[in-house]
């Protein structure tokens, strides 16, 4: 498995590497889960069994209440494979830490905290954050020339720490030399974070220390630490301290060091009763008041125990219990702590301090909270996993990253403001600003749960006056989205950046990447076709679609010589070009990207008020007032922009793209190895990547992303332009030589525009993709947090790549086409409230749809029309 290390084992040991207790000593295990004598046997409390000798623990009693639903886990779990559903490491490594945290993260949607050791705080090797969706704060810092203001997703008090020391020794670290196991196992299937640790001190006191935490996807403000210390060969005391810290700050990105980090302030620190304690924090600028009590008990198996108490505070915002428990051989102890958290953002509650404290007043056990947290999970398996008959460490990945899209978005509902960040909700990566990724997490969502797709498109909608206000100060109409969007959907995309490499500042130009309105749109058009939701664009969608239409038309400049719409000083996604040769920042003209899209979103435009044309829409049109011949410029517009290209027929990244010379690839990559940022790179030899053929991630092949060949060849065509089938290959050939991939987006689409045309070159752009994270192919990035929108776009080829799924004209579109290495694939979706199951071999297409009150649906599998009614299944044959 990931991460596995050599243990550091005593003499006459006999340590079996697969138990997932790894607590066998002296040839027998004293947990019998390896058969007594090391056999090879999965360990018994991955799915709810015993967490110890007498384990009563969170684990036991909630398999006891229901045994029969724990049961049937057990068995699909062995079914499946564990290998697919258990993320484990083995040893404690300094040096990989930082992953493991964002990697083992665990949320709800509401909030997330990084999978860090409860002993530790933020230091060199540990990052235990904790992040609450949609809450940011912005900070001024002082670099004399630089000085600048920035807005961060803030990093909440920690909930986590619970530290210990055996005997009045020394506090436990994770480093300590007293360690002879350490292992750490994520359980996606059930969203619970296992670690197993055995100690062996100075005196000869041999100690085992299980604990094991979720945040609940049942109920979206609490979270869950038990621990379980075990004396093995010793009596006496373990001394337990358990708090919550608001002496933190964002200092997870090494390339914001210089920058203020400290955005709480202490309102309060208190002992609310005899178990819980309760921190009040405020954000310094935006003013979020943040509360978060904890609630500490101790138990002998279902024996609740009373320690006295020694109440700690910190001014500077620590509020801790510390306490002594007896210990001694076969009787285990269990330390149940359970957290709350509320936000003045919160909706219907008295305060953020009333509510937590209520909340936690009223919560039931650590068992009763475990089994509603995993029966959402479960849940949230059964309309979002992906099953595939590929290597165990494909199938892995792809539920990784599921997990990781499901857990930061999940418990999004129209009552929380949050968006899509960058990074999710495991470290402060891009500021944990939201960007244009969302485009690549709407599809897995809105093809499952359109209610998630729907309440995180609000975000933009409720943004949209900000927008419409960019607009206006740029001399435009409708509304430019920002590059970068936080707390209230200002542009907030830093103004500078730092080069490492030559230790200087260097002006961000990325603003300019207008185009993420632009999928904005998309992602609004393609919501509507999957659902039918006429009345999200009514109240929402058209709003978006049309605002967006009038901003992009208003940057189309006609040329009246060739009858010809072009549009200037914008980026496209490439990300490396900012200005022509010697003008950076300048912006572009006409990237083909943007143009072509900007001509899609003009037509969806005009479609969209013939849709809602004798609808009960008056207030929409009194909030909009189109001008009278508003849409016939939309319309007309949409088929005459202009797309440049090169001799050979190759739609050009811009206009000039092709008159520059091509780079030096072989002797950059001798010489640096990962030349992801050539930016940098170049920067510090005092080039620039803007006078090369090159780029960062994909820019016209978005555009083979977006649409499929056909849709892309029709497009054109309707702007008076031909792409010939031989100009399709062309065009991934020449864009494809030149990328750095330097964005884990570009892996996704590029394996996406290979599928049809090169499967097994496809299939190694799949498996980087889904490794992005999990093998930190980028070189140490993943400890900033994860890439949510890659992970989520290796999921999608899966979905809707390898399937060929549309949905155009109301029509439901299917053209498999499996990689050699994948023989099968099975997934179900949503469509337009038909629950369809899909099951995809090499030679059949099999559609299954549950039986209800749906409307008859239309299919077309490669060119074949049908109409599937609600508890149909049909098998489609389908050719080489």
């Amino acid at each position: 498995m990931v991460g596995r290390r050599r243990r550091r084992d005593e003499p006459g040991e006999v340590v079996d590497v697969r138990c997932g207790r790894g607590r066998c000593v002296h040839g027998r295990c004293v947990h019998g889960c390896c058969g007594g004598h090391g056999s090879i046997q999965p360990p018994a409390d991955r799915h709810g069994g015993r967490t110890s000798s007498e384990g009563t623990g969170m684990d036991a009693r909630a398999s006891r209440a229901d045994a029969e639903r724990e049961a049937d886990v057990e068995g699909r779990a062995r079914a499946d494979g564990d290998e697919a559903w258990l993320l484990g490491f083995d040893g404690f490594d300094p040096e990989t830490e930082g992953r493991r945290e964002a990697l083992c993260t665990l949320g709800n949607g509401y909030w997330g905290t990084r999978g860090a050791a409860p002993e530790c705080a933020a230091d060199a090797v540990h990052y235990p954050g904790t992040y609450l969706a949609g809450v940011y704060n912005p900070l001024h810092t002082d670099l004399g020339e630089h000085s600048r203001d920035d807005e961060h997703m803030v990093n909440a008090p920690n909930w986590l720490p619970l530290g210990f020391r055996i005997a009045g020794g020394e506090w436990f670290r994770p480093g300590s030399p007293d360690v002879l196991d350490y292992r750490q196992e994520l359980d996606l299937r059930r969203g619970v974070l296992t670690r197993f640790v055995r100690i062996r001190d100075l005196a000869g006191r041999t100690s085992m220390v299980t604990s094991r935490r979720f945040v609940s996807q049942a109920a979206p403000h609490l979270a869950v630490l038990e621990t379980t210390f075990e004396a093995v060969d010793w009596s006496g005391t373990v001394t337990v301290r358990s708090g919550v810290d608001g002496r933190v700050a964002n200092r997870n990105v090494v390339a914001d060091a210089l920058l203020a980090a400290g955005h709480l302030v202490t309102r309060s620190t208190e002992q609310v009763t005899i178990d819980t304690v309760l921190l009040q924090m405020e954000t310094t600028r935006s003013g979020v008041h943040i509360a978060m009590a904890a609630r500490t008990r101790a138990y002998a198996g279902d024996r609740p125990l009373t320690p006295e108490r020694r109440f700690e505070r910190d001014p500077a915002g620590w509020v801790a219990q510390e306490f002594d428990l007896p210990l001694e051989p076969g009787h285990p102890v269990r330390v149940e702590k359970t957290v709350a958290v509320s936000t003045s953002r919160d909706r219907a509650v008295l305060s953020a301090p009333a509510a937590v404290t209520t909340w936690l007043e009223r919560a039931g056990d650590p068992a009763e909270l475990l089994a509603a947290h995993e029966r959402e999970w479960e849940g949230l398996w059964d309309e979002f996993a992906v099953s595939l008959q590929s290597g165990d460490h494909q199938a892995l990945a792809l539920n990784l990253n599921t997990f990781h899209v499901l857990q930061t978005l999940a418990g999004v509902d129209a009552d929380l403001d949050a968006g899509v960040p960058a990074r999710g909700l495991s470290g402060e990566g891009y500021r944990g600003h939201v960007f244009w990724d969302e485009a690549f997490v709407y599809p897995i969502l809105t093809l499952r749960r359109p209610d998630l797709s729907r309440a995180l498109l609000g975000y933009r909608y409720r943004r949209l006056n900000e927008a419409r206000a960019a607009a206006r100060a740029a001399g435009r109409t409708g509304a430019m989205f920002p590059w970068q969007s936080g707390i209230d959907g200002r542009e907030v995309t830093p103004a500078e950046l730092f080069n490492p490499r030559s230790g200087r500042w260097l002006p961000d130009n990325s603003y300019r990447q207008r185009h993420v309105g632009l999928a904005i749109a998309y992602s609004v058009w393609k919501y509507y076709q999957a659902t039918g939701d006429a009345d999200f664009l009514v109240h929402q969608g058209a709003e978006l679609i049309l605002e967006i239409a009038r901003f992009f038309a208003s940057l189309a400049i006609h040329d009246q010589a060739a009858d010809r719409y072009d549009i200037d000083e914008v980026m496209g996604p490439d990300e490396f070009h900012d200005g022509p040769p010697g003008v950076p920042g300048a912006g572009l003209r006409n990237n083909t990207y943007t143009n072509v899209l900007t001509a899609w979103v003009l037509g969806r435009a005009v479609e969209t008020v013939a849709l809602l044309a004798g609808r009960n829409c008056r207030p929409l049109w009194n909030r909009l007032r189109l001008r009278p011949d508003e849409v016939d410029g939309w319309e007309r517009i949409s088929r005459r922009m202009r797309v440049v290209f090169h001799s050979d027929g190759v739609p050009s990244q811009f206009d000039g793209y092709e008159d520059l010379p091509e780079f030096d690839w072989a002797g950059y990559r001798e010489r640096y190895g990962d030349i992801g940022r050539l930016d940098l790179i170049l920067e510090a030899e005092g080039d620039s990547t803007n006078n090369y053929r090159l780029s960062k991630q994909a820019d016209v092949l978005m555009l083979l992303y977006l649409f499929s060949a056909e849709e892309l060849r029709e497009q054109l065509e309707a702007l008076g332009y031909e792409l010939s089938p031989e100009a399709v290959v062309r065009t991934v050939d020449f864009y494809g030589a030149r990328s750095t991939h330097g964005s884990t987006l570009s892996n996704v689409v590029h394996s996406w525009v290979e599928a049809r045309r090169d499967r097994e070159r496809s299939w190694q752009f799949l498996g980087r993709a889904l490794a992005s994270d999990l093998a930190d192919i980028q070189g140490d990035t993943t400890h900033e947090g994860i890439h949510l929108g890659a992970m989520a776009g290796s999921v999608d080829m899966v979905l809707r790549c390898y399937s060929g799924l549309e949905i155009r004209d109301d029509v439901l579109w299917l053209h498999p086409v499996l990689p050699a290495e994948l023989d099968q694939v099975a997934f179900s979706i949503n469509y337009r409230d038909q629950p369809i199951r899909l099951e995809l071999t090499r030679t059949t297409l099999r559609l299954r749809l549950r039986a209800g009150g749906a409307a008859p649906i239309v299919v077309r599998v490669e060119g074949r029309e049908a109409v599937l009614s609600p508890g149909e299944t049909r098998d489609f044959p389908l050719g080489d």
